[in-house]
């Protein structure tokens, strides 16, 4: 089932199909559905798209985070909950329920 709410620990994220990135400096833009640009993420934001153009639970993506960029784990969990919710908003991701 998909959400319309913001993610949430256990969910499933995934891009849409549609959108297209690309590396600008260290940072990676996006073009999206309504061919609104989405652009500002930070390697940190560029290496969770990565991570979210195929299926996969939100806390897989934080273990992920937390090992590559050694961060302490309640900010990468702040951090990453509030990317992917501008990725939802964005209408850049799919949010699945964990049930």
């Amino acid at each position: 089932m998909v959400q319309s709410q913001a993610p949430g620990w256990g969910d499933v994220v995934c891009a849409v199909s549609r959108p297209v990135s690309s590396p600008v400096c260290d940072e990676i833009a996006i073009l999206g559905l309504d061919q609104v640009i989405f652009n500002g993420l930070n390697p940190t934001g560029a290496r969770i798209w990565e991570l979210v153009r195929n299926p996969i639970k939100v806390s897989e993506v934080h273990r992920t985070i937390v090992e590559e960029f050694d961060m302490d784990e309640e900010t990468a969990r702040k951090d990453l909950l509030d990317v992917l919710s501008q990725l939802q908003r964005a209408a850049l991701i799919e949010v699945r329920s964990a049930s």
